[in-house]
C-alpha cells in the first residue's frame, strides 16, 4: 500500500512528464511551422511573416480568454478531467495541422491548440493541491525544468524530422500527446477531492477581464500578480527579437542561434533542478524572489550592452539564476489562496501571461526597429533587452513592497493525498 508521500511523488512525476511531453510537442513544430505557413502561402516570405504574426497574436488572445475558463472548470470538476481533455485535444489538433490543406485550416488548428492548452494552468493548480507549502517552490521549479528540457529537445527533434518531411513533426507531436493521454488515463489520480471543489461556476468567473478583477478582490496576492505580469512581459523579449538581434549584432545565423538557445535551456534546467531548492531553503521565498530578480535585471543588461559574442554568452549563467524567482513567486501565491480557488488563481495568472503575449511582441519589435533605424540618435540593437532589464527592476521593487515575509504566512493549506475521486 502506498503512503501519502509516495502517492504525491508519483502524481508529481506524472505532472512533470505531462508538461514535458506537451512542451516537447509544441517545441517540435517551432522550426517547421513558419515554413509550412510559407508553403501554404504560395512561397511568399513576406506573406508567411504576416500570417505567422497573426497566428501568434491569435494564440495569445485565445489563451487570455480560455485560461480562466480552464481554471474554473478544474476548481469545479477536478484537475484530472481538464488535464486529460487537454492531452487528447492537443493530439487531435496536431493531426488537423498535419493534414491541413490550406492556411485557413492551419489557422483553425492553431485556434484549437490555444483552446486545449489547459495542462500548464491546471498542472500548477495540481501541484498546489498535493504539495506542502514549504516544498512548492521546488515543485514549481521542476515544472520550470520540464519547460527547459522541452524547449531544448523539441526544436532539435522537430528540425531533424522536418528535414525528412515538413509535416512529420506534427504527426510525431500528435503521437506524443495521445500517448500522454493514455498514460494519464490509467495513472493520473485526481488531486482535488469533492469536498474541496467549488460549488458552482459563475459567468463572471469565466470572463477573462474578471480574472484580473480576481486579483483586485484578493489584495493579498495583487502585488505578486504584478510581479508575474512584469516577469512575463520581460521574458517576451526572447521570442520577439532574439533572432533578429543576434543577426544584427553578431551576424549569427540559424546554427549559432540554435546552439545559443540550447545553452540557455541547459543552464535554465540546471538552475531549476539544483539551485531553486537550495536558494529558497537558505533565503526564504521572499528573498529568493529578490535575489532572482537582481540576477534577471543584471543578465538582461549584460545581453543588451554586450559588444561581443563572448560578453553576451557570459550573461547566460547570470540569467539562469533569474529562474529562482518564478517558482518562489508561484509558491507564495498558492500559500495565500484557498484550495477551491487554486485553479481560478492559476487561470488568472495564465491570463496575465497571455496578455503579455499580446503586448510584448509589438513592444519589443518596435523598440528594436527604431534602435537600429537611421532615425535613431544612438545605434542600440540591444535596447529591447535593456527595456526588459528595467521591467525586471520594476518587478523587484514590487516584490520588495508586496511579497509577504514568511513570518506573516500561516502554514498554508494541507496538501491532498492524490487518489481517484469521483
Amino acid at each position: 500500500m502506498s503512503t501519502p508521500t509516495s502517492g504525491r511523488r508519483a502524481a508529481l512525476v506524472f505532472i512533470f512528464v505531462t508538461v514535458l511531453v506537451d512542451i516537447l510537442a509544441f517545441g517540435l513544430i517551432i522550426p517547421v511551422l513558419p515554413h509550412l505557413v510559407e508553403d501554404l502561402a504560395g512561397g511568399s516570405v513576406s506573406e508567411a511573416a504576416h500570417w505567422t504574426g497573426i497566428f501568434s497574436t491569435t494564440f495569445a488572445l485565445i489563451q487570455f480568454v480560455t485560461s480562466p475558463i480552464q481554471g474554473a472548470l478544474s476548481d469545479r470538476y477536478g484537475r484530472r478531467p481538464v488535464i486529460l481533455a487537454s492531452c487528447i485535444g492537443l493530439g487531435a489538433d496536431f493531426v488537423l495541422m498535419a493534414i491541413a490543406p490550406t492556411l485557413g485550416w492551419l489557422f483553425v488548428g492553431r485556434v484549437l491548440s490555444a483552446i486545449t492548452s489547459a495542462s500548464f494552468t491546471t498542472a500548477n493548480a495540481y501541484i498546489a493541491d498535493v504539495t506542502p507549502p514549504e516544498e512548492r517552490a521546488q515543485a514549481f521549479g521542476m515544472i520550470g525544468a520540464a519547460f527547459g528540457l522541452g524547449f531544448i529537445l523539441g526544436p532539435a527533434l522537430g528540425g531533424f524530422l522536418g528535414g525528412i518531411d515538413l509535416r512529420l513533426p506534427f504527426w510525431f507531436a500528435a503521437v506524443l500527446a495521445t500517448v500522454n493521454f493514455a498514460y494519464g488515463l490509467f495513472v493520473l489520480p485526481e488531486s482535488l477531492s469533492p469536498d474541496k471543489r467549488s460549488k458552482s461556476i459563475t459567468w463572471s468567473s469565466l470572463n477573462p477581464f474578471a480574472s484580473l478583477v480576481f486579483f483586485a478582490r484578493h489584495k493579498n496576492i495583487l502585488g505578486l500578480a504584478v510581479v508575474v505580469f512584469l516577469y512575463n512581459l520581460a521574458h517576451y523579449v526572447y521570442p520577439s527579437v532574439f533572432v533578429l538581434f543576434a543577426e544584427e549584432r553578431f551576424a549569427w545565423g540559424p546554427q549559432e542561434v540554435g546552439w545559443t538557445l540550447g545553452v540557455v535551456g541547459i543552464f535554465s534546467v540546471l538552475a531549476q533542478v539544483f539551485i531553486v531548492k537550495r536558494v529558497v531553503g537558505a533565503l526564504g521565498e521572499r528573498n529568493a524572489i529578490v535575489f532572482g530578480s537582481l540576477c534577471g535585471a543584471v543578465g538582461f543588461a549584460i545581453y543588451g550592452l554586450a559588444s561581443t559574442p563572448m560578453l553576451f554568452l557570459a550573461g547566460i549563467p547570470v540569467m539562469a539564476l533569474w529562474g529562482v524567482s518564478s517558482p518562489a513567486t508561484q509558491s507564495l501565491i498558492t500559500r495565500q489562496v484557498a484550495a477551491d480557488e487554486q485553479g481560478r488563481t492559476q487561470g488568472a495568472l495564465s491570463s496575465l501571461a497571455s496578455l503579455t503575449g499580446i503586448l510584448g511582441p509589438g513592444l519589443y519589435t518596435t523598440i528594436f526597429a527604431y534602435a537600429i533605424s537611421p532615425a535613431t540618435p544612438v545605434y542600440a540593437p540591444g535596447a529591447p533587452f535593456v527595456v526588459a532589464s528595467a521591467l525586471v527592476v520594476l518587478a523587484l521593487i514590487a516584490a520588495i513592497v508586496f511579497a509577504p515575509r514568511a513570518d506573516r504566512l500561516g502554514s498554508g493549506q494541507a496538501p491532498t493525498d492524490p487518489a481517484i475521486h469521483p
